[in-house]
């Protein structure tokens, strides 16, 4: 079973096709394993640097294969559509999210060190916002980068980090000086082979085990100012600029896998009978099957719209915001209602639609929650 998605040329459908060789080949076998441990395996990442599916929207210049985002948004595709929700969400946050930071804010010289290495999987990043105090209100930060001399020396804790045990370098959001909110905020450039600092747990969750989520911490960790990324007290900004990408790759993400709900829910309903038929006899399981099938194609088109404005520069906060907020709700209808249609066995996790079901669930939390979303979308009333 694969997804059917229409390319918009052959470019595309050969990146979508490799990606598929590299699912079958290098996640499929290991995922169950990978499940089991609460974590991929390193090699993963360097895998997927050699197959070409780590930040293919960068340039020649540095190694890149010079596609867009329409390249990160196939990967995302294919890896939800597969139900690899962890690996999908590691993936994407060093390609879709941690990427857009160092090519629009790093130096020509931090571009030039730290951006062939994502691109091979040498260097996984991530990227340090939320604390233990302050999920969606950045604004409450308490992370600290103080200046002394050449350096900063960072003291704080963040948590619920994606890549947190495999990277190498974190984007960490910081307060950098006095000012007050948003204005005291700056993005700083933290290698994991610094003194001081520490990675904590690697967290257990309701779904997604197999995705790489901890705990960090910042005793008194040094590094250079030229680590700054971007202005002094920039962070917020560069943050909100950012954030559209990621709350795309967010709908994206959700849209594969609703999408692989529903169609194994199809072929489950035309071969389980009951009362001496098959449960896709019944006009209800027609008819809200007809429900979900709609709903799927409407955010298909909406996630394409959003792409084509993406890749041309003109995706508004708005837009992404609604796309985030319309695409993650549905996703959790979706998966809700195929579950019911599998009845007892929709409860064991041996069955892929209960793994799907518990996946979906904090694509409505993470990359800004829906109350967020409502609150954003509502300012432009």
């Amino acid at each position: 079973m694969q997804l059917k998605r229409q390319d918009i040329d052959s470019d595309h459908t050969m990146f979508r096709d490799s990606v598929r060789r590299f699912i079958d080949k290098e996640v499929t076998p290991y995922f169950p394993a990978w499940e089991e441990n609460g974590i991929v395996d390193r090699s993963f990442w360097q895998k997927s640097g050699e197959a070409g599916i780590l930040c293919p929207q960068f340039s020649e210049e540095f190694g890149g294969a010079g596609g867009t985002f329409r390249h990160n948004a196939i990967v995302v595709e294919e890896m939800s559509y597969a139900g690899y929700a962890g690996p999908a969400s590691d993936l994407a946050v060093h390609s879709d999210v941690c990427a857009g930071y160092i090519l629009s804010y790093g130096t020509p010289e931090q571009k030039a060190k730290w951006l062939p290495r994502m691109i091979t999987g040498e260097t996984v990043v991530a990227v340090a916002m939320t604390e233990p105090g302050t999920g969606s209100d950045l604004q409450g930060i308490r992370t600290r980068a103080v200046r002394d001399g050449d350096h900063f020396v960072v003291s704080g804790q963040k948590t619920f980090i994606s890549n947190g045990q495999w990277s190498d370098l974190v984007i960490l959001v910081a307060r950098t000086n006095e000012a007050p909110g948003a204005r005291g905020m700056s993005l700083v450039l933290v290698e994991a082979d610094r003194p001081g600092f520490r990675r904590g747990r690697n967290l257990d969750k309701l779904g997604q085990y197999s995705a790489d989520t901890s705990e960090l911490f910042f005793d008194e960790v040094r590094i250079p100012v030229s680590n700054l990324l971007g202005a002094d007290g920039g962070g917020f900004g560069a943050l909100m600029s950012e954030l559209p990408q990621e709350r795309l790759s967010l709908a994206i993400s959700s849209m594969g896998a609703a999408q692989k709900a529903h169609d194994i829910t199809c072929a489950y309903v035309k071969d389980r009978a009951v009362f001496g038929k098959t449960v896709m006899d019944f006009q209800n399981t027609k008819f809200k099957l007809a429900d979900l099938k709609a709903d799927l194609a409407v955010g298909w088109a909406f996630v394409d719209q959003c792409l084509e404005q993406h890749v041309r520069g003109a995706l508004t906060n708005e837009g992404a915001s609604i796309a985030k907020l319309w695409c993650s709700e549905m996703h959790g209808r979706v998966v809700d209602q195929c579950l019911q249609f599998f009845g007892g066995y929709g409860f064991m996790r041996e069955y892929e639609i209960c793994r799907l079901y518990a996946d979906a669930r904090v694509q409505r939390i993470y990359g800004g929650t829906s109350e967020i979303m409502r609150e954003l979308i509502s300012r432009g009333l």
